[in-house]
């Protein structure tokens, strides 16, 4: 799964993975980090979603990656934001606020480039990697943010030979292999949602458990 796939995905608007509201998840777990107003918070692949403009809407300086310039471009518009446009080393940027997005390659990001972000909204990036991505991905996370950051993230898990991914199955005992050496990891909510994913169902689900995390960064290394 290279950037061509995701790149085809935006460009034939198969994005059944945009949701067409804030998450109520987002809303329900996020005050369970304590964040101070004005921290940052990285979205990775990060699409369009509504969740960065209610992130933005609390205070926070928030940092969108995304590959696809298509989703980025459409973010601006449907909120009817002007962007400004720079650029920064591998990436395009766009900014408006206390809103930023980043096109480009989530793993051209470096430690600089995130040393202000105190907190981490996942809830469309590791459910889209397939596994050996999933590795380098969150390998990644724990290379470059800073001790004492906390991350909110979601997660789906289901008999992964019901369906192909992505969003692909993530179990518990895989989360906890991916960060548990660097980050302390709590599970805060596990539900059924199969009822409100009826394209799943159309898939060939029978079970579908969507699963909230709060990590937090300890050691380096």
């Amino acid at each position: 799964m290279d950037a061509g796939f995701w790149q085809g995905r935006w460009a034939r608007n198969e994005i059944g993975f945009h949701l067409e509201q804030v998450h109520p998840g987002l809303r329900r777990h996020w005050p369970r980090l304590g964040l101070p107003e004005g921290a940052g918070v990285l979205v990775p692949l990060c699409g369009k979603s509504l969740d960065l403009a209610w992130l933005a809407g609390q205070g926070f300086n928030v940092l969108g990656v995304e590959l696809s310039e298509k989703a980025v471009e459409a973010f601006f518009a449907e909120q009817q934001l002007e962007a400004e446009i720079s650029q920064a080393g591998a990436f395009r940027v766009y900014r408006s606020g206390k809103l930023e997005i980043r096109c480009g390659d989530f793993f051209a990001l470096g430690a600089d480039d995130v040393a202000a972000c105190l907190g981490v909204y996942d809830r469309a990036a590791l459910i889209a990697l397939p596994p050996p991505m999933r590795q380098r991905y969150a390998a990644h996370l724990s290379a470059i943010l800073p001790v004492g950051c906390q991350q909110l993230l979601v997660t789906l898990d289901y008999d992964q030979q019901q369906m192909d991914g992505p969003p692909f199955a993530v179990g518990e005992a895989e989360v906890k292999a991916l960060y548990a050496l660097d980050w302390r990891v709590e599970q805060l909510e596990a539900k059924e949602v199969l009822e409100r994913n009826p394209k799943m169902r159309e898939r060939g689900l029978q079970h579908l458990e969507e699963r909230f995390y709060r990590l937090r960064r300890g050691r380096l290394g």
